[in-house]
């Protein structure tokens, strides 16, 4: 790092505030912000040290952008700048989606809000493929080249895309197990060079699986104990970035406790994809559905709070984090069926479109985001649109 001194905090508001106002496009687009800063312009990190920021936080669960934010604010002034650093990247899109929320979710909102609404939800399905789509080159490169490694990559995939479909809050569990999975099989001897895996794999998540079995007791509470449940499991025990949230949050959201409909998920979605910031501010907007926007900030602070806790306590571990064989093991088994549960969430959000027009909005954002390959952001809004000018041309929900 070429820093000689700590930077100032109100200079890490300033900077991750921005990002965090500009920061449209997910995590491709804040990592090439939080590169351009920290290394091509004020130079306060080598190419080098943010590279390993950039690796050190794919391997965590929970929102990866967000905790290269974290990090590299971390890396600046320590656990004061990773506060305040995290904190200024999360809260303007936060605050946007709260104040959408509010629009999008309350009780008799304007008609060309429930079809800007309902036509940029249809776009959603499509945007769950294209995320899935977009994830399978770098998890296949990880499974390697050997037949044996790619037939469980293809056997993982399609677990979590039957989990995707219907498994809903127990999707957290089928991931586990199928990272777990293959560092069972790799340490038996099918690791290329066939190595134990001895040595470094010690202190791995040896209690991951039954800790996650044991937690989702705390659904069981109802009210501001389910949402912080819902919430927790999207911040510590997601892997594989932002869009895996989806198929963990609609059944819980939807079917068991009822905080918003099917159609409403389907406008949080849009808007967590539409606000700047990290994707998962649509935990908000589910946590403003259940109890306002009390809620929302409750949802927000349980979701993000891991990121930080990882961050702080854990950075300067983190080269050894990215050197242990049996964490690289874990998501080599982890990351398909995370691929596979985000394309098999496309089926249930497609059953939730109510109308037939959503369904050539569906249509022509796949050919958008899947043939043509253009943005999402670009997509939600104008399947918005489309939805305004149905409403208004007298189309349901108009």
């Amino acid at each position: 790092m070429e820093q000689t001194g700590p930077v100032r905090l109100r200079t890490i508001a300033r900077e991750w505030g921005r990002i965090g106002v500009v920061g449209f496009g997910g995590p491709p687009a804040h990592i090439l912000l939080l590169r351009r800063l920290c290394v091509e312009q004020r130079r306060w990190l080598s190419a080098q040290e943010f590279e390993d920021g950039v690796a050190a936080t794919n391997l965590l669960p929970g929102p990866a952008s967000t905790q290269l934010a974290i990090l590299t604010a971390w890396r600046l002034h320590g656990a004061a700048g990773a506060l305040v650093g995290g904190v200024c990247f999360i809260a303007p899109g936060l605050v946007l989606i709260l104040a959408l929320s509010a629009l999008f979710l309350a009780g008799s909102p304007p008609l060309w809000v429930l079809g800007a609404a309902a036509g940029a939800g249809a776009a959603v399905p499509a945007v769950a493929l294209q995320a899935a789509v977009a994830l399978v080159p770098g998890s296949l490169a990880r499974a390697g080249s050997g037949r044996a490694g790619r037939a469980r990559w293809g056997a993982y995939a399609l677990v979590g895309v039957v989990a995707g479909v219907l498994v809903g809050p127990w999707l957290v569990l089928v991931l586990l197990a199928a990272g777990l999975t293959e560092v069972a099989v790799r340490s038996r001897g099918a690791r290329p060079g066939g190595g134990t895996g001895q040595g470094t794999r010690k202190g791995t998540r040896r209690g991951a699986l039954p800790m996650a079995g044991a937690l989702p007791a705390l659904g069981g509470l109802g009210g501001l104990g389910a949402l912080a449940w819902v919430a927790f499991k999207v911040g510590a025990l997601s892997y594989g970035g932002g869009f895996v949230i989806i198929p963990l949050m609609q059944n819980d959201a939807v079917h068991r406790y009822h905080w918003m409909t099917d159609g409403q998920f389907l406008n949080a979605v849009a808007l967590g994809q539409v606000t700047p910031g990290p994707v998962v501010h649509t935990v908000a907007a589910v946590g403003y559905a259940a109890a306002g926007a009390g809620g929302g900030l409750l949802a927000a602070a349980v979701a993000f709070g891991p990121s930080f806790l990882f961050v702080i306590l854990g950075a300067r571990y983190f080269g050894r984090l990215r050197a242990d064989s049996r964490v690289q093991d874990f998501l080599t088994g982890a990351g398909p069926a995370v691929t596979g549960a985000i394309a098999g969430s496309a089926v249930p959000l497609a059953a939730s479109l109510q109308y037939g027009w959503q369904w050539g909005v569906l249509g022509a954002a796949a050919l958008w985001l899947l043939v043509a390959r253009r943005g999402v952001v670009t997509a939600l809004v104008c399947a918005g649109v489309l939805g305004a000018l149905a409403s208004s041309a007298g189309l349901p929900p108009g």
